[in-house]
């Protein structure tokens, strides 16, 4: 009786093991360098700060569980404080697995100083057949403040042959300079994203994608050197109102690095690229 009784007793599912991770950095201006003021790690966010040979400061996020599926959370909260300048890139491309319990979610909170300058600059976001991501951007930026932006996308990865057929991609920016909007969007990709990306108006069948932001005085000037970088190469600028925005789609990741490596470039006075980004 005894075994039948434990027979009878209901089977106890295990719960699936989720990803969590947060992580602060705030910067300071100190002898006339950015430093670091308060840093903070929680789970699988982990922030490091290679060596800096100028008065600038370079941080590399990393996810240490190689990956986000349905459930996972990432959140990065980061702060350039006046006079500052701050180069956030990521360690690898973030790779969104397949689904089966609702999105993953990154959210990143940004606010930059007076005469404080950062780049956020996280490398391509690879989501794969079956995925779900919600991924936010809020930025504040003083008057005086300078913001570069880049977002990439990958519907998986062309040379290993893969492709999406259905998913789930919403990509929300608020930007707002001295608390007023400046800057919103939202891209909401759901369901049948093979039918969707085919269509002319949204990728016209190209599996590459991002968009670049600039906020800051140097708008106009900029934007002749950047078209000149883009060409017409399936990518298009236009500045208005203090911010310029551009639209890159391309065939695949290769492609696609070859236009934003060049048009950062610009964007960001000719200096060298994070080394995690080098082809």
């Amino acid at each position: 009786m005894e075994v039948e009784d434990k027979l009878l007793e209901p089977v106890m599912t295990a719960r699936p093991q989720r990803t969590f991770g947060k992580g602060e950095l705030v910067a300071k201006l100190a002898a006339g360098r950015t430093r670091i003021d308060q840093l903070y790690q929680e789970g699988a966010a982990k922030i490091r700060l290679p060596e800096s040979f100028d008065d600038r400061m370079e941080a590399v996020l990393i996810n240490t569980s190689g990956g986000l599926t349905g459930g996972d959370q990432l959140r990065w909260l980061v702060e350039a404080r006046s006079g500052t300048s701050v180069t956030v890139t990521t360690q690898a491309c973030e790779k969104i697995y397949r689904s089966d319990s609702g999105p993953a979610m990154i959210d990143a909170e940004i606010e930059v100083g007076d005469n404080a300058r950062l780049d956020w600059l996280p490398q391509e976001t690879i989501l794969f057949d079956e995925a779900a991501l919600n991924r936010r951007l809020d930025v504040d930026l003083a008057e005086t403040a300078e913001f570069v932006a880049v977002e990439a996308v990958l519907l998986g990865r062309k040379a290993m042959g893969e492709a999406v057929g259905i998913g789930h991609f919403r990509d929300r920016w608020r930007v707002r300079r001295g608390g007023q909007l400046l800057h919103a969007e939202d891209v909401r990709m759901t369901g049948d994203i093979e039918h969707l990306v085919a269509q002319s108006a949204i990728l016209g069948g190209e599996v590459a994608f991002a968009t670049l932001l600039y906020c800051g005085a140097r708008t106009e000037a900029l934007l002749p050197k950047l078209r000149e970088v883009l060409g017409d190469a399936g990518a298009g600028a236009s500045a208005w109102n203090g911010k310029l925005v551009a639209r890159i789609v391309a065939a695949d990741g290769y492609a696609l690095r070859k236009l934003l490596i060049p048009a950062l470039k610009v964007l960001r006075e000719d200096q060298i690229m994070p080394k995690v980004w080098h082809l």
